[in-house]
């Protein structure tokens, strides 16, 4: 008996994160993996700050940058040799922790990026 086409979502809790193109769950999305890089937004790199949800750090995010997975990796790599301390890319955001976003602004603006300060 083929049980694969009895085995379907009948109730989830997890609203939200799922695929609307597979609808499969995002952790499971095969439509993920062939993206290659993400659509260039309006062109404007974004440094904002986060404490939120992070028992009260401080981490300086940098969204909307036009590179896909590995040259977010080595840019990140590179932002967190500058700043001298660690970091982490998730989602095709880069966060650096502390508050570097002055730094990570003249960095940015040197690679030939339009960088913004976002946020208050």
């Amino acid at each position: 008996m083929d049980r694969s086409k009895y085995s379907r979502t009948v109730y989830t809790t997890e609203s939200g994160r799922m695929c609307p193109q597979c609808g499969r769950a995002q952790t499971d999305c095969i439509c993920a993996r062939k993206k290659a890089a993400p659509a260039a937004g309006d062109g404007v790199v974004r440094l904002r700050l986060e404490r939120k949800g992070r028992g009260g750090k401080t981490v300086s995010l940098v969204t909307g940058l036009p590179l896909g997975e590995e040259a977010l990796r080595e840019l990140a790599a590179e932002m967190k040799r500058r700043c001298g301390t660690g970091g982490a890319v998730k989602d095709g955001v880069i966060e650096i922790q502390g508050d570097h976003r002055a730094l990570l602004q003249t960095l940015l603006k040197e690679k030939g990026y339009n960088a913004k300060l976002a946020g208050g």
